[in-house]
């Protein structure tokens, strides 16, 4: 079996660096722990060792070069007497790191369902300095910006028509695919999100589960550490809490504690916040919660069109990554663009109205309210500017800052509570970023700071509404 050695992220912070030499020829034997290269960056100077016994078959980037990207395929370790294919010129456009201060998308290799494995081990020389911060450097998924061209067909399609696409499609591109969870094969779902899955792919992809989160998210963590690349589905993320030790200490931290040496590919997805009339253990929202995390990418979206997008950028991505759905929103309908290949980035907002008097700012159900707001305050004057986050980890701060340049005023909606909210965060970073350009506090919609009731009165009264909103947005115009 033929192993990528790939260009190591050696600090949160690096995108790219200098191969400085090759300690080591095409054909020559080498051994798990010999070092085959030299790399450098504006800091150190560090050593690339192999981590598997073979041939060092192709070296895919000449030393010297520059700016090559991090988890870059640098060079091809095989069996000795194995034949491999011919090499591809790797990308050019360097990778961003998992989680920086002002985020962007940014390109890496899109690894086809057939690569062969992907492992380095990074030694740093003595004089190196130790990384201080808690999250390696990782790519995003070989995404775009997705243009779509005028002639597209749109169709309507509802949120769990549009996960069901998003995953069938990404487990016939990739056989490393699959689906693990309770009641996802033989009863289709328990919102039928994985309807179709289990007669297409068969049981050895489309995996029942006894009732035990701990127990399958344990075992999908370690598929994915082996080079599957798992979705984890939680019938609610509540569940979630059974296995935050898989979540939190295995997958998310793992990447840095191995020294970049062991990724984790995989996509915990289910249901988030409330539903209806679940009462207070079935309606929590744990977008904060995992959004804190180093390590982990949280995405929640609030339509069709962008769960499908997002959902095939997760499965893609090399890093774990929480997928926050929305129950009443799965039977929704969006127009959904109809190409062949749809991808959206993850950690890029979008502009869901614009507007030029305040900020509405918001992800996954809180998107709606705010657009339901927006329309009713044009009524009356209030040209609101709604901004949907998409994804929570990393945030797209900048698309934030825009805005509120633009508005001077900012509203932040969630379902959350509001003590060290996603709310709380916006708040800080446009007091941070923007506060010469505010004209008004930020404000906060959120959900009460109780537990979910169970009656349908107080449960209404629990969670944010239009009116919370159109309150707030007037609250920050004075008027």
């Amino acid at each position: 079996m033929t192993v990528n050695v790939l260009m190591p992220a050696l600090s949160p912070t690096m995108e790219q660096g200098k191969l400085a030499k090759w300690l080591k020829n095409e054909g020559d034997k080498v051994k798990a722990g010999d070092v085959i290269a030299e790399i450098e960056t504006d800091k150190a100077t560090m050593e690339v060792e192999a981590v598997d016994e073979g041939v060092l078959a192709r070296i895919l980037v000449p030393g010297g070069a520059e700016n090559v990207a991090v988890n870059t395929p640098i060079a091809v370790i095989a069996e000795e007497g194995e034949e491999i294919g011919p090499a591809e010129a790797p990308p050019s456009t360097p990778a961003a790191p998992a989680e920086t201060v002002a985020p962007t998308p940014a390109k890496a290799p899109d690894i086809p369902a057939s690569a062969p494995q992907e492992a380095a081990v990074v030694a740093a020389v003595p004089a190196a300095p130790a990384a201080t911060a808690a999250e390696p450097a990782a790519p995003s998924p070989a995404v775009a910006v997705p243009e779509i061209p005028a002639d597209t067909t749109l169709i309507p399609m509802t949120m769990r028509e549009a996960l069901r696409d998003a995953m069938a499609e990404e487990m016939r591109r990739d056989p490393n695919v699959f689906v693990i969870g309770e009641e996802v094969a033989e009863y289709q779902g328990a919102y039928k999100v994985t309807q179709g899955l289990l007669q297409e792919f068969g049981p050895r992809r489309v995996v029942d589960t006894p009732i035990t989160e701990y127990g399958f998210a344990g075992l999908a963590v370690g598929a994915a550490f082996a080079g599957l690349r798992p979705i984890c589905e939680f019938m609610t993320f509540n569940f979630a809490m059974q296995a935050i030790d898989h979540i939190v200490n295995s997958a998310a931290k793992t990447l840095y504690m191995s020294g970049g040496q062991i990724n984790c590919p995989i996509v915990f997805r289910g249901p988030n916040g409330a539903a209806a009339r679940v009462a207070a253990q079935h309606s929590q929202d744990y977008a904060a919660w995992f959004s804190q995390v180093p390590g982990l990418k949280v995405v929640a979206p609030s339509n069709a069109s962008d769960a499908k997008g997002l959902l095939k950028s997760a499965i893609r991505d090399p890093n774990p990554v929480v997928f926050l759905e929305n129950e009443i929103l799965y039977g929704k309908q969006w127009d959904t663009p109809m190409l062949e290949d749809f991808l959206i980035p993850i950690g890029k907002a979008r502009i869901a109205r614009p507007g030029t008097d305040v900020t509405l700012v918001s992800f996954s159900i809180g998107v709606t309210h705010c657009l339901s707001a927006a329309e009713a305050l044009a009524k009356e004057g209030i040209e609101a500017e709604v901004v949907d986050l998409r994804t929570l980890r990393p945030m797209d701060v900048p698309a934030i800052i825009e805005s509120v340049k633009k508005t001077g005023r900012c509203v932040a909606v969630e379902e959350g509570w509001p003590q060290c909210g996603i709310g709380a965060e916006i708040a800080a970073r446009v007091q941070e970023e923007a506060f010469d350009y505010l004209d008004a506090p930020v404000l906060r919609v959120t959900g009460r700071d109780v537990p979910m009731p169970y009656a349908a009165n107080l449960e209404k009264l629990a969670l944010p509404s239009v009116a919370d909103v159109i309150a707030a947005a007037k609250a920050v115009l004075y008027r």
